[in-house]
């Protein structure tokens, strides 16, 4: 789908057109809005005080993990958008919601979770751990059920609220990160 705050006029124009009482009139609280975390972006978006809770894909607790996760964090490093997430709420009242995708051997370590824990400490804020499925051409792997349910545990002990997500599509190949093309070609 891509970085929605990429195209950030017409997705504020969306969130007018669905809240006006001459559109939908619906509630922006019940939206959410994904971003891989462009901190210019979201400090224009506080400004607007929209209600809406934002979502950041973080799936690291530290500068260095994220960098090879994550591009983006050579443009906006973790200090820089966990301080903007800190002023989006205090502008908005909106808990951030994180999104950690649990990579077996990578980011899923009782270590990571305590960065974790240690970097979003005193914020308002939810951690979605998503147990990462599989794309032979990445060679990520996911972790066991008890290394998922050991990390979460680890954040709730520290004071973190986290939830595991449901996993839905990941035996037919079409979960999150896992739509692909396959080609099926025949040698002769």
């Amino acid at each position: 789908i891509g970085e929605p705050l990429d195209n950030f006029d017409n997705v504020i124009k969306f969130f007018n057109i669905i809240s006006s009482p001459n559109g939908q009139n619906m509630s922006l609280r019940h939206f959410s809005l994904s971003t891989c975390g462009l901190v210019d972006k979201i400090n224009e978006l506080k400004k607007l005080k929209l209600q809406l809770t934002l979502s950041i894909s973080l799936h690291a607790p530290n500068d260095e993990l994220r960098s090879r996760i994550m591009p983006v964090n050579s443009k906006y490093g973790i200090k820089q958008l966990i301080e903007c997430c800190r002023d989006y709420f205090e502008h908005t009242g909106r808990r951030i919601s994180f999104e950690y995708a649990l990579i077996g051997g990578v980011n899923d370590s009782l270590q990571s979770a305590n960065e974790l824990a240690d970097l979003l400490k005193g914020m308002i804020c939810h951690v979605n751990l998503i147990p990462v499925n599989e794309v032979k051409e990445r060679g990520y792997k996911r972790g066991t059920r008890q290394s998922v349910e050991q990390f979460k545990a680890a954040l709730e002990k520290r004071g973190i609220n986290a939830t595991v997500r449901r996993e839905l599509g990941a035996d037919i190949n079409a979960a999150c990160g896992q739509l692909r093309r396959e080609d099926n070609i025949s040698k002769h």
